[in-house]
């Protein structure tokens, strides 16, 4: 997955000199908790709304509020930015992008191409639905969990079964932290729901998960020497939990 296919390119920007009063109205307006900064055109620097959350005098200072207003209309974003931004490119993965947040504690990105021009903007949601999108969760997809050998085929295995039950694999992950010694954790992702419900979907499609015997595919996997299956499920979508 590339950062340029899930990145927003429409983004809002604010020049160094601006006041801290108007970058704060600008992200309350417009609902977004950072800004890129441009000064003479160029990337500057950035800024979150903690940073503008920090640079205000606190509530309890000793300062009426027309002291307050004239303090923050006259402090500059320049003043409270984060020069030297952290970016990538857009020809960057997803999963670079996510390590690098990680790492970082931070939760958005400034993305800019070979000349270091703004191009694009990734936030944690972006990364999450890219991260949604390649598991296949959201179409309704039967998932396996299974621990196996960390040889070479393994894997192949397991798809050849799933293809002689003409399942249609979604995704498939691998993980080797949370599996046993010698051994890596699969999650295989097949399609659920009936072939005529899916977009472009033809009539020469092989069947899907609904219409497979999942019992018969779990117990093939089960009888494999080495196989074993932690979970198995099909993730309930139609009540899920809002704040």
């Amino acid at each position: 997955m590339l950062i340029k296919d899930w990145m927003a390119t429409t983004i809002l920007t604010v020049d160094a000199n601006t006041s801290v009063m108007r970058a704060t109205r600008t992200m309350k307006e417009n609902n977004i908790r950072r800004l890129p900064v441009l000064s003479h055109g160029k990337l500057a620097g950035i800024i979150t709304d903690r940073d503008l959350k920090d640079a205000s005098p606190s509530s309890k200072a000793d300062m009426d509020i027309h002291e307050m207003y004239y303090l923050l209309s006259e402090m500059k974003v320049k003043d409270v930015m984060t020069g030297s931004p952290v970016c990538l490119k857009k020809d960057d993965t997803l999963e670079k992008a996510a390590l690098v947040m990680l790492g970082e504690k931070i939760s958005g990105l400034l993305i800019v191409d070979d000349n270091d021009n703004l191009v694009g903007l990734l936030s944690e949601s972006d990364v999450l639905r890219g991260f949604i999108h390649a598991t296949g969760i959201q179409d309704g997809a039967y998932q396996f969990v299974i621990d196996m050998s960390d040889a070479g085929g393994s894997v192949s295995l397991l798809v050849d079964i799933l293809r002689q039950h003409h399942a249609r694999i979604l995704s498939i992950l691998t993980s080797f932290n949370d599996a046993p010694p010698g051994f890596k954790r699969v999650s295989v992702r097949i399609l659920s729901g009936l072939s005529s419900s899916r977009p472009g979907a033809s009539d020469t499609e092989p069947p899907l998960a609904d219409e497979l015997d999942i019992n018969a595919i779990a117990g093939e996997i089960a009888a494999m020497d080495g196989y074993n299956i932690v979970s198995q499920s099909l993730d309930d979508l139609s009540n899920l939990p809002k704040k």
